[in-house]
């Protein structure tokens, strides 16, 4: 098992940053792909963001490639999205999610899921 706990939502105005934070216990941290996911009311699941095990690998959606940042910290079993020039439609609540193996978009591929954490953004 590994247990995921996300934190860093909050408000923003638009053109504004945020850096969420995903802490792992558990199982080796160092042993699973990371990824970030979003989910806005009425909308499906959608990945954001992913990050191999060891930092060397990652892959963003095209909707946020250029203002977000995922990075890893395998000491302090902890990953980070960076947020930055933050958009309404960025609006959703943000789930972390960790998968044996290399990385992936697709989120039925991962087996553990945090509670996630609002981001929302004002206009």
């Amino acid at each position: 098992q590994v247990q995921l706990v996300e934190s860093g939502g909050g408000l923003v105005q638009a053109g504004g940053s945020l850096r969420l934070s995903c802490a792992a216990a558990g199982r080796t941290f160092s042993n699973y792909a990371m990824g970030w996911f979003r989910q806005a009311p009425g909308k499906e699941r959608e990945f954001v963001a992913a990050i191999s095990w060891s930092g060397s690998s990652t892959y963003y959606a095209d909707s946020v490639k250029g203002r977000f940042t995922v990075s890893r910290d395998n000491a302090k079993n902890t990953v980070y999205l960076q947020m930055n020039s933050l958009k309404p439609e960025d609006t959703a609540v943000y789930y972390c999610a960790a998968k044996w193996g290399v990385l992936g978009y697709v989120y039925s591929a991962y087996d553990y899921w945090g509670q996630g954490t609002q981001v929302t953004v004002s206009s």
